[in-house]
């Protein structure tokens, strides 16, 4: 196992846990109707992965993707294992529609080293709809109306859209969006393909979901079915607000992949937890005094990983009151401040699991990816939820094009 996830301060009835596996035996009875097992334990698009990730790679300088919400989260959060926080990245991800930044890209862009990845699985995503529309014509303008087909490439869902339209308009290639919910797309080529042009090991991102995905169907009670269970137990506690806290800035990304994945999937019918997400150590200094001494209505989830000895090491100092810090790395602290953010929130009384990471790579990041996402399938089935849908929003969606169509009348 890739991880290992630890219960502190949790007691658990024993109703909970039959509850998560009768849910879990629910979700095995679809499991032939859910593309995404299929994916999981597949190979068979990996090989045009690669190919179009190299070609990119071989013609290009520069990628940028656009997408909304899961259409960017995913490679996002895989892409976060290599991109560098201090230099210009290859990869970056267009994920709003904020004028001022969407000028930016227009203003610094190198055009001509440059492929647009557009991701948009019903191919009709206003949003995105209208960075494509901008581009296309910024293309246009710079380079021609010829360079179009060749900046440009869609995965996007094969029923006739606007975005397929455009496609077709302009010989734009595109590879088929998975029949998989968004911010289930991660192990797709949604997420796979910029991390395979990241430079990312994709066979092995599979190969740790998959492996999750297989055990929580063949064990008697895995690890997504106990992390069911403990979020059952807790939610009937009142512990509406669940907090995920990463001690690694290259999980920030995951914790806003995951923030979308749990609260869109399960906010439904009355029913849900709210998913916050915090970084160790930094928010020790922002949220930690509420998360000990404010509301005793949340969950939290920690994840850590093994950084003793790593980073630089910090230099004697002569100021007696930093003799703690003496001959110990950026790690040991780093490794110092889980532990005790751990004990703390436990001698608080706060309910606490751990995730123990020995190393964070693609199988590792697989394999936290896998068991999230049957986390929140099989709370569903608990809660009489259809995961994959989120009706609630498209009032939202509709009252904007309402807005906007009267503005143009």
């Amino acid at each position: 196992m890739t991880y290992k996830q630890k219960i502190i301060n949790i007691p658990l009835d024993e109703k909970y846990f039959t509850t998560a596996k009768a849910a879990r035996n629910s979700l095995r009875d679809k499991k032939n109707s859910l593309e995404i097992f299929n994916i999981a334990e597949s190979e068979s698009d990996i090989a045009q992965i690669e190919q179009v990730a190299q070609e990119i790679n071989d013609n290009f300088k520069y990628l940028v993707v656009l997408g909304m919400g899961a259409s960017s989260r995913a490679g996002a959060t895989l892409v976060a294992l290599k991109n560098n926080h201090f230099a210009q990245n290859n990869i970056n991800f267009i994920d709003n529609i904020d004028p001022f930044t969407f000028n930016q890209l227009l203003e610094s862009v190198d055009i001509t080293t440059t492929k647009f990845l557009v991701i948009t699985k019903s191919g009709g995503t206003a949003e995105t709809l209208a960075q494509l529309l901008v581009l296309i014509e910024f293309v246009k303008v710079k380079l021609g109306q010829p360079a179009i087909k060749k900046h440009f490439l869609f995965i996007v869902g094969l029923d006739k859209s606007p975005v397929s339209d455009i496609a077709k308009e302009y010989d734009i290639k595109i590879i088929a969006h998975d029949n998989v919910g968004g911010r289930f797309s991660a192990l797709t080529s949604v997420g796979l393909l910029p991390a395979k042009v990241a430079g990312l090991d994709v066979r092995s991102i599979r190969k740790g979901a998959n492996a999750v995905m297989q055990k929580v169907f063949s064990e008697e009670l895995p690890e997504p079915v106990m992390g069911v269970a403990l979020h059952h137990s807790l939610y009937e506690q009142g512990k509406t607000t669940s907090v995920m806290m990463p001690y690694a800035d290259r999980l920030d990304a995951f914790g806003a992949w995951h923030q979308q994945l749990w609260a869109e999937s399960l906010g439904k019918n009355g029913k849900g937890t709210t998913a916050l997400r915090a970084l160790g150590a930094f928010d020790q200094h922002s949220q930690l005094q509420l998360y000990l001494d404010g509301a005793a209505d949340k969950f939290f989830t920690i994840i850590t990983l093994n950084q003793a000895g790593l980073g630089a090491k910090i230099p004697t100092s002569l100021d007696p009151s930093l003799a703690y810090l003496n001959g110990n790395t950026i790690g040991d602290l780093m490794a110092a401040e889980q532990q005790a953010t751990i004990e703390t929130l436990a001698r608080n009384n706060r309910p606490v699991r751990v995730f123990e990471l020995q190393k964070l790579a693609e199988e590792e990041m697989g394999a936290l990816m896998a068991h999230f996402m049957l986390e929140t399938m099989i709370m569903a089935e608990i809660w009489g939820i259809n995961a994959f849908d989120q009706p609630a929003v498209e009032e939202g969606k509709l009252l904007a094009r309402q807005y906007l169509a009267a503005k143009n009348s």
